[in-house]
C-alpha cells in the first residue's frame, strides 16, 4: 500500500500520472499527497441545465480493464461541496465520482455523481468522522462505490452500470465548489487488479 502511493506521488513527477487542471499538490510524508482545489472548481453536469463545469484538479492514470481503487480521505470541509473525490472518466459526457463532501445540508456525506451526457446527484449516508476510506471497482461496464472505516471493511454506496471504453482515466480529484479553496488529503491510494468477488460487498 505504501508502495503504491509514493509511486504515484513519484509518478505525478514523471509523467506516468497525468494532470486534467493541474494545480498545487505536495508531499506531506511518505505515503500522503495534498492537492490545493482552486476556488469554484469541480465537475457536474447540471440536470437542470443550469451549467456544465469540469474545471476540478483531477490527477490521473489511464488504465484498460478491471481493477479496483482506494484512499483514505479526508479534508477541512471549510465551504458547501468542498470534497475529496475518487473519480473515474471516459470523456466529457461521461464519468463518475465518488466524493467525501460537505454537503448544502450542513453535513459531511459520501456522495456519488454518475454522467452520462447530464449528471446525476445521490447523497449518501452521513458520515461523522472526519476522514473516510473510498473504493472504486469495475468489472467490465459494471462498477461499484463503497465506503469503510479501515480500508478493508466496505459499505456499498451505489451498483451500477455505464458503457464506458475499455481505457479509462482513474484518480483523485479535489474541489471546491462554492469556496475560496480547500486542501485536500488523499493517503494510501492504491490502484490493483486484485479480483473482487462480490461486487456489492467490495471484497
Amino acid at each position: 500500500m505504501s508502495e503504491n502511493l509514493l509511486r504515484t506521488i513519484n509518478e505525478a513527477q514523471t509523467g506516468q500520472f497525468k494532470w486534467l487542471n493541474e494545480a498545487p499538490y505536495k508531499k506531506l510524508d511518505e505515503y500522503t499527497l495534498q492537492i490545493k482545489a482552486p476556488g469554484k472548481t469541480d465537475f457536474f453536469t447540471d440536470p437542470a441545465g443550469k451549467h456544465v463545469i469540469s474545471n476540478a484538479p483531477f490527477l490521473y492514470q489511464e488504465i484498460e480493464g478491471d481493477f479496483r481503487v482506494k484512499a483514505h480521505v479526508t479534508h477541512a470541509f471549510s465551504s458547501t461541496w468542498d470534497a475529496a473525490v475518487l473519480m473515474l472518466r471516459d470523456s466529457s459526457e461521461r464519468w463518475a465520482k465518488l466524493c467525501f463532501e460537505a454537503t448544502d445540508f450542513n453535513t459531511q456525506a459520501v456522495v456519488s455523481v454518475v454522467t452520462d451526457g447530464v449528471s446525476d446527484d445521490a447523497n449518501g449516508v452521513n458520515y461523522h468522522w472526519n476522514n473516510v476510506w473510498l473504493q472504486i471497482v469495475r468489472q467490465g461496464n459494471l462498477y461499484a462505490f463503497h465506503y469503510g472505516p479501515d480500508g478493508e471493511n466496505w459499505n456499498m454506496v451505489r451498483f451500477f452500470k455505464l458503457d464506458t471504453t475499455a481505457k479509462i482515466k482513474i484518480g483523485m480529484e479535489a474541489q471546491c465548489p462554492s469556496g475560496d479553496g480547500a486542501d485536500v488529503v488523499f493517503k494510501a491510494f492504491m490502484l490493483d487488479r486484485q479480483p473482487v468477488k462480490d461486487l456489492r460487498a467490495g471484497v
